[in-house]
């Protein structure tokens, strides 16, 4: 989940709506003719944007207008140019459209057992994180956090992330992937690579959190989330500041309550009130 997602209407079983799904399969037809690549059927793990396999080796994608966040993906990929994440093979900003190598064997971090993933999660984000000016292009993430904490609504939980966000003084110097996880890691050749970022500019310790309430079906404790953060702090990173972001963005994330969640059952509020 990123952190500017909405309920929108009509939503398709891939999380955008129809009307959306429809607008992006075209786009991606027609660039997929102006390319000359092939177009497999759509992705399913491509949840909110329009993702299939482009031929053997590489997948087109496009992202909608709607999500903002992802509005740098493309720039956060040329400037990894393969180290550490999947290689940007070509881009066309105005239609949101990229297409990107395809990692083989392609197995997500999901199914690694904790320590497996704690090595592998670890050394794949200390390659994505490298300097970055700020504003060239990626927006630096103070900008928004105060308005995702006030999109979460009046509750006693955003009042306490309100407060420990008055604390911290974010930094603006480093590329953030903005949802890192198990899922949005994959096996390639020898190695393992990133997709999907939703690039800004930050600190390190911000995207630890997704991967506290990760994988999907993980219900977090507090010894898992406390052996996450051991294993990040393990890595170079303050302990500390990972719990703040955890509890900030954890808040925002899991609130307001989409249907059918409660307290117990949102992930993202398990971990924050773990850390409580």
């Amino acid at each position: 989940m990123s952190e500017g997602e909405s309920a929108w209407l009509d939503v398709a079983p891939w999380g955008i709506t129809r009307g959306v799904a429809e607008r992006l399969r075209a786009t991606a037809e027609e660039v997929a003719r102006e390319w000359s690549v092939p177009i497999g059927e759509r992705l399913a793990a491509g949840r909110f944007s329009y993702v299939a396999f482009a031929g053997e080796d590489a997948v087109l994608k496009v992202v909608p207008v709607e999500d903002d966040e992802a509005d740098h993906e493309a720039d956060a990929l040329a400037l990894l140019a393969g180290d550490g994440a999947v290689r940007l093979l070509r881009h066309d900003r105005s239609r949101r459209a990229i297409l990107i190598e395809r990692a083989r064997p392609g197995d997500d971090a999901s199914g690694l057992s904790e320590d497996e993933a704690s090595h592998v999660g670890t050394a794949a984000a200390k390659k994505f994180w490298r300097p970055a000016p700020r504003d060239r292009p990626f927006r630096w993430i103070g900008d928004h956090v105060p308005r995702w904490l006030d999109n979460a609504g009046d509750h006693y939980l955003v009042r306490q992330a309100k407060e420990i966000y008055a604390t911290m003084q974010p930094g603006d110097s480093t590329l953030v992937h903005g949802d890192f996880h198990h899922h949005n890691l994959l096996s390639h050749g020898d190695g393992w690579v990133v997709i999907d970022p939703k690039p800004m500019v930050g600190e390190p310790e911000f995207d630890v959190p997704t991967f506290l309430w990760n994988p999907i079906g993980h219900m977090p404790t507090r010894d898992s989330v406390e052996h996450w953060i051991g294993a990040f702090a393990d890595a170079g990173l303050d302990a500390n500041l990972i719990r703040k972001w955890a509890i900030v963005r954890g808040t925002y994330q899991g609130l307001p309550l989409s249907r059918g969640l409660t307290a117990e059952t949102s992930r993202q509020l398990r971990v924050v009130r773990a850390l409580l």
